[in-house]
């Protein structure tokens, strides 16, 4: 069961690396095209453009041709997306590869946690879901420390590189090589996953049992329990007559879709990704050099994935709920702090490494909370047969949120200044506590089944 969700999580690293690596880029991306705030949101947005096609079929061709396939689909998208925008010629084709690179990050964000929640038992599933939210985090830190150490490569000893096409991918335009790097995972999560089965749920659904029972013997390694999963699932996928779309309309369902999206959306504009994408943008503007802020987004990194290792091992223990009430608190506290810090700092001579430990305390708080959480619900509380297709939805709203801040982020630094963008990050923080005290039922526990039979009711 481990492994299957460890397969299945490299997906997540990738992901985050992919997500990440842009952080590193944007300055010299910037320099290199002349880039204004507006073209700069769009070069990092553009991935995210790729995210929502992706999150769209996501759904449709994983209920259709299977959680493996499609996984081996994103693999070879992140694999010719990093190849693609090492050789770019133009700020088009870098544009179209990291286009390309977003659809694989739609199609994983939905397909690899949906995989995991459907080979895990019940007391486990939250813990091993949340590893792929660990992977996405294991992906931003391996990202910020590549960009740091190609940043330093290329500014010693790749100068003295002989060949004239090495010396410009690793030194004098090092973005490249930043971007390319992301192949080597990429090929490795595609072999990876020709050593794992597919979901039994999704066999069971497809009437192959056969194949389902082997797979559940592989999970569970007791015959009993296996067979009672085979059957507990098989009542559920029969009591299903209606059609994807129409069992999405039923009360019940559609209400847990529409919370699902919610949520997703909401997330996205508490400043998490800001945060994420234009750090180091963010630590330049208060002065430190380009070194320094890559230092510096390394540090928030490595706070988001202690974090993350945290929220994997109480996750099933404190309970969904909970760690998002304990951890929106706090980061509602540090985004304050760190907009008092750009009022205030520099009138008061605050040091700089204050401002880090604001973002590192932001940044633990949201990974041991809503980054750790999210994945996990939209995993978990959609029924069988829509599973896929609901996902899709939320995650459609998700990669929405995504792309707005991707793109509004430079805009609202420039016009709202850093101190109003981040209070406007922490009043969006109230609507999302609310949504979740209030609508959100605790899953913890609870099998799949339990969870649909609750919406249902």
């Amino acid at each position: 069961m481990s492994f299957l969700a460890v397969a299945a999580a490299l997906g997540g690293f990738l992901f985050g690396y992919d997500t990440a690596v842009i952080s590193g880029t944007i300055s010299q991306v910037s320099a290199q095209f002349n880039l204004d705030a507006i073209a700069q949101g769009w070069y990092v947005g553009c991935a995210l453009i790729g995210s929502i096609l992706g999150v769209s079929a996501a759904g449709y061709l994983s209920d259709r041709f299977g959680r493996k396939n499609i996984l081996l689909l994103s693999a070879v998208l992140f694999s010719v997306s990093g190849f693609g925008c090492a050789f770019s010629a133009n700020i088009g084709q870098l544009v179209f590869w990291r286009i390309i690179g977003g659809v694989g990050i739609g199609v994983v964000s939905i397909v690899s946690p949906l995989y995991i929640s459907e080979v895990s038992a019940a007391q486990y599933r939250g813990r091993l879901v949340a590893l792929y939210q660990l992977a996405i985090t294991v992906g931003f830190l391996g990202a910020y420390l590549v960009n740091y150490g190609l940043l330093n490569y290329a500014t010693g000893s790749a100068a003295d590189i002989a060949s004239p096409a090495l010396h410009k991918i690793f030194s004098a335009e090092g973005w490249r090589s930043m971007l390319g790097a992301e192949s080597l995972p990429a090929l490795v999560f595609f072999m990876i996953i020709f050593f794992i089965p597919e979901s039994p749920r999704w066999l069971i659904l497809k009437q192959q049992e056969t194949r389902a029972r082997k797979t559940l013997l592989r999970i569970f390694r007791i015959e009993t329990a296996a067979d009672h999963e085979l059957n507990e699932t098989k009542k559920t996928v029969q009591s299903e007559t209606k059609s994807s779309w129409k069992v999405l309309m039923k009360p019940g369902i559609k209400k847990a879709v529409l919370i699902g999206c919610a949520i997703a959306i909401l997330g996205q504009f508490m400043g998490v990704n800001a945060v994420l994408y234009y750090g180091p943008t963010i630590f330049e503007n208060s002065g430190l050099s380009g070194g320094d802020s890559l230092f510096y987004q390394v540090m928030v990194g490595l706070a988001n994935m202690i974090a993350t290792v945290i929220a994997v091992i109480i996750i099933d223990k404190v309970g969904r709920k909970k760690l998002i009430y304990y951890g929106v608190s706090a980061m509602i506290i540090f985004l304050l702090l760190i907009a008092f810090y750009f009022l205030q700092g520099e009138a008061l001579g605050l040091p700089n490494v204050l401002l880090l430990l604001f973002f590192m305390g932001y940044i633990f708080s949201c990974a041991i909370s809503i980054c750790a959480v999210i994945f996990v619900l939209l995993s978990e509380m959609y029924p069988n047969k829509v599973r896929g297709l609901a996902m899709s939805i939320a995650g459609l709203s998700l990669w929405i949120g995504t792309y707005l801040i991707g793109q509004l982020t430079p805009f609202l630094l420039e016009t709202l200044s850093p101190a109003g963008t981040f209070i406007l990050f922490a009043l969006m923080c109230i609507p999302y506590m609310l949504i979740i005290w209030k609508l959100v039922p605790e899953t913890t526990g609870k099998t799949l089944e339990e969870i649909e039979k609750y919406w249902e009711r």
